[in-house]
């Protein structure tokens, strides 16, 4: 099953993003993988044509299987739930499925089918807007690098499709007259080597159209000498006819509108436009949307400071301006302008009754009288009025001129939730791509091109916003002697950042002071103590700790600053600061008294720190839980810290603050968190950036358990050797301290290590030993798993009673502390020896159970482990159906950092489920994935079982 928030682009580079998260779709023969099924959206296509297609000749192996399994690591997981995969195996092939996904190339036909509507129906205007609209869903040459027989054929056919719907807005743009905008575009087109036929005819009708018969001539002789000289052939037949058409004068045959006087203008005040307008396309197709000729509409534009809310609405007025026969105005309100009080409603009216031609000694003092003159004045007017840099909605409300059909476009930094708008635009930080050819348009291309990082670093260093990108443009054009990177260099440090992005009166620092002075006081410590914040995102939590006030009075604050656009809302409850914004708030919390400032650090690591261990089974026995706080479990602990983002960097910050003991203990806390989501790498990190710093903590046992933490992580994720030498430092540090329940988690830790490694018999002295250590300190955690490692060691010897009376006292210990993820685990145990001596209805009830909790308490390794053993069960009992769904299931569940043995059982269990159904073809590839993958020195018993399933795939294709 896909989902809704998972896209495509083709028309270009292939991207993929999921909501607006960019995808890495890994390397190119991978990604045209993906291109052959996404181009033929629910067909199977087989392997043979797959390999056929995309490689010159066959690879030397079935690198098939493996492209495509790193593809639905890539696309499935992005929800970070477990679903079914867009990319679906059928026998001998694969598919994929289509449903909800969004696709440009679907979406260019789409709009297509709308212009062709519309250009039938003879409403020439509404074709050439909407085959514009299809023709800027290109973004460069379709499927751009992608190798193989396959894409170049499709990207043939897509390029004649844009060419296609680009002859036909050309030839509606000249039958309405709109020579300029023909010839502006087909220049260069026409200049390409060889030349384009087709389009070389529409540039002489558009010339000639214009008035410039000559240089339509020329275009047919410079075409055709070009022909000559590269093909050796004469122009066809339709590019001689326009040129006799040209010599005659016939314009019938030309299909060429004559050319329309423009219509009389009352007044246009429009400030000119500087360039094009980048990134904001989206933006701008929803500004200049027909508005209702039966009222007034109006369109706010709100943002950031800097983000080019004016830039936008006068490009979007420029384009609106031949609907608005009576006048174009523009007012700037001077809300956030340095040096400037905001204009007064009074003072506003005035100078818009002027310019529709009141005498001023026509006007009144009186506000409301002012207004109700420039509504009776504008009455019969359909306006376009630009209303730039309000201060407040009260500042707009008596401007709105009352003629119907009239249009007003408001800018301002702050959202006006006053105001009564048709359409609202809120503007952040452009996209990295625009970013980046804004800089290049202002400096150059050629010089931006030699330098293609240090142009990608600044744009990152101006926070991508329009403002810091155009005065830093400007700053390199005015220092031809300076490079890209020397800049770079100069904004690198946070404390001149803000200084460098100044040019003339142009400063982003006087930008962001102006709005921060116009907030309350309230509402400037708030902004100020973001600045302390250890992440990019924070919500009401985090804030209220910042503040040492509610969470709803942080909340009521944060909604404030997000009015006032100084805090961004990507999503909701979700708040954050954009990275120039951020730089400003973090001076302004270096300005906060310093006994302020680290209370507030404190109380703010403190908050992640008492999630950390809530969100942990581990319990008393390891590190204090506090009662009360701000969280009422584990589940509730645990989403919150699922949305808190960079985990290992809040240890850094907190490092980084001189708070060592409070960054040791969190790192410790998130241990059993990130390790039940198979996050590794960051459990990894977190431990090793507070380390070094255990020795100087105040709290004695975290030497000791911090290397037993990283011996934890390493072991549970297979890498054995690794876990047991850190197993062996914190049994060291442990007995030095004299700590005892250090001394038995690192006996524990020792012992799992050797049961994984399969030296059963060393293991067993030190589980006895860690288990009186556990039963002595009460550490229900590690005595459960000593309980759980005997049943494990019973079960080998094939004692499986005496396991299950193990596991039954670990079950009773972990309904006694109220553990859900001790219960899990020790279900999913029982559930698998129960399956081995074929008790499979009793295996499936613990299985089903243990799945059902592992998914309650985010713990994506038992989640999968108990989802393949349950279809396993499933099997048994004759419900096929379900074991492949639940089997399918637990694929999913998978992740990079999953450890390989894991997968392996997986796919051993899936490939025998495959075989039940009769399709050998299937279960193959899983068997031949688990032996290419483990290698001949892998996991044995894994091994062992591909080898059977083997064997049986080929007495099943024998016996057919």
């Amino acid at each position: 099953m896909s989902d809704s928030k998972l896209r495509f682009e083709v028309l270009g580079p292939l991207r993929a993003w999921y909501g607006e998260t960019r995808l890495d779709l890994g390397p190119v023969r991978q990604q045209a993988v993906l291109a052959a099924l996404l181009l033929r959206p629910d067909v199977t296509v087989s392997h043979y044509e797959l390999t056929d297609g995309l490689w010159e000749k066959p690879p030397e192996s079935n690198v098939l299987p493996v492209y495509v399994r790193r593809l639905r690591q890539c696309l499935d997981t992005s929800g970070r739930k477990p679903r079914d995969s867009v990319i679906v195996s059928d026998r001998g092939g694969y598919r994929f499925a289509s449903d909800g996904v969004r696709l440009d190339v679907v979406r260019l036909e789409e709009v297509a089918a709308v212009a062709a509507t519309a250009e039938e129906s003879g409403d020439l205007v509404a074709a050439v807007d909407t085959f514009a609209d299809a023709l800027r869903l290109f973004h460069g040459e379709p499927l751009t690098g992608l190798p193989g027989a396959f894409v170049h054929g499709e990207r043939r056919r897509l390029e004649e499709r844009r060419l296609l719907l680009l002859r036909r807005k050309l030839r509606a743009q000249l039958k309405l007259g709109r020579f300029d905008e023909v010839i502006g575009e087909l220049s260069a087109l026409v200049s390409a080597d060889p030349p384009s036929e087709p389009l070389a005819a529409l540039l002489m009708r558009a010339l000639y159209g214009g008035g410039r018969q000559a240089e339509a001539l020329e275009v047919f002789t410079d075409v055709r000498e070009r022909l000559v000289d590269q093909l050796g052939v004469e122009p066809g037949e339709e590019l001689r006819q326009v040129q006799e058409a040209v010599l005659r004068g016939d314009e019938t045959l030309l299909g060429v509108a004559p050319r329309k006087e423009p219509s009389r203008r009352i007044r246009n005040e429009l400030p000119a436009t500087n360039g094009e307008l980048v990134g904001r396309d989206r933006e701008l197709a929803l500004l200049v949307e027909d508005g209702d000729p039966e009222s007034v509409a109006v369109d706010a534009v709100d943002g950031v400071p800097g983000a080019g809310k004016t830039t936008l609405a006068v490009r979007a007025a420029h384009r609106l301006r031949e609907s608005y026969p009576d006048g174009a105005l523009f007012v700037d309100l001077h809300g956030y302008t340095e040096g400037r009080e905001p204009v007064t409603p009074e003072r506003a009216l005035r100078r818009l009754l002027r310019a529709v031609g009141v005498e001023d000694g026509a006007m009144p003092d009186d506000l409301d009288e002012l207004a109700a003159s420039w509504r009776a004045a504008t009455a019969q007017l359909r306006l376009l009025l630009v209303l730039d840099n309000a201060e407040s909605a009260g500042q707009v409300r008596p401007l709105l001129p009352s003629g119907p059909g009239s249009r007003v476009l408001v800018t301002s930094r702050r959202r006006l939730s006053g105001l009564d708008a048709d359409r609202r635009v809120s503007l952040g930080a452009l996209g990295l791509e625009a970013a980046e050819r804004l800089l290049g348009r202002i400096v150059g291309a050629p010089r931006a091109e030699g330098e293609r990082f240090a142009v990608r670093a600044l744009a990152g260093l101006c926070g991508r916003l329009p403002l810091a990108l155009r005065i830093a443009g400007a700053r390199l054009q005015n220092r031809p002697m300076w490079t890209f990177k020397d800049l770079v260099d100069r904004m690198s440090d946070d404390e001149r950042r803000l200084g460098e992005l100044t040019a003339e009166d142009r400063s982003v620092e006087v930008a962001l002071r102006l709005s921060y002075e116009q907030l309350r006081p309230a509402e400037q410590n708030a902004f100020s103590v973001l600045g302390l914040s250890p992440t990019a995102e924070f919500d009401r939590l985090s804030v209220a700790a910042l503040l040492d006030c509610s969470p709803a009075e942080a909340e009521r604050r944060l909604e404030s600053l997000v009015d006032a656009s100084l805090v961004q809302e990507p999503a909701s409850g979700r708040y954050r600061l954009h990275d120039l914004v951020a730089v400003y708030a973090r001076r302004l919390a270096g300005e906060m008294p310093e006994e302020a400032a680290e209370a507030a650090r404190k109380r703010v690591y403190g908050l992640y720190l008492g999630a950390a261990r809530r969100a942990s089974e581990w319990g008393v026995a390891r590190f204090p839980v506090e009662s009360g706080g701000s969280f009422t479990g584990q589940r509730d602990a645990s989403a919150w810290l699922d949305a808190a983002g960079d985990l290992p960097e809040v240890v850094t910050q907190a490092a980084e603050a001189g708070l060592d003991d409070l960054a040791c203990s969190i790192a410790e806390g998130l241990v059993d968190y990130l390790a039940r989501q198979q996050r590794y790498h960051e459990c990894r990190t977190a431990l090793q950036i507070a380390l070094p710093l255990a020795e100087q903590a105040g709290d004695e046992r975290l030497v000791s358990s911090l290397r037993f933490c990283l011996g934890y992580a390493y072991a549970m994720q297979g890498q054995l050797d690794r876990a047991r030498g850190w197993f062996d430092d914190a049994l060291r540090a442990g007995q030095a301290s004299g700590d005892r329940g250090a001394e038995a988690r690192a006996l524990g830790g020792l012992t799992m290590a050797d049961l994984i490694a399969g030296r059963h018999e060393l293991a067993l002295p030190g589980m006895r030993r860690g288990m009186a250590l556990a039963e002595e300190v009460g550490d229900s955690w590690l005595a459960e798993r000593s309980l759980s490692a005997l049943a494990y060691l019973a079960y080998l010897r094939g004692e499986h009673e005496e396991a299950l009376v193990h596991l039954g006292r670990a079950r009773e210990l972990s309904e006694e502390i109220g553990s859900p993820g001790m219960l899990a685990r020790v279900l999913c145990h029982s559930g698998t020896v129960r399956l081995e001596i074929g008790r499979f209805a009793e295996a499936a009830l613990d299985l089903r159970r243990s799945v059902e909790i592992a998914e309650e308490t985010t713990d994506g390794l038992l989640t999968a482990t108990g989802l393949a053993r349950l279809g396993a069960a499933e099997l048994e009992l004759g419900n096929l159906d379900a074991a492949f769904e639940l089997q399918r299931r637990a694929l999913t569940a998978v992740t990079e950092e999953t450890i390989v043995g894991m997968e392996s059982e997986i796919r051993n269990r899936l490939g025998r489920t495959h075989l039940a159904a009769g399709d050998p073809v299937a279960a193959r590839e899983h068997f031949e994935w688990v032996l290419t993958t483990i290698g001949p020195d892998g996991d044995s018993a894994q091994r062992t079982l591909a080898l059977e399933g083997l064997d049986l795939t080929r007495q099943s294709v024998r016996r057919r």
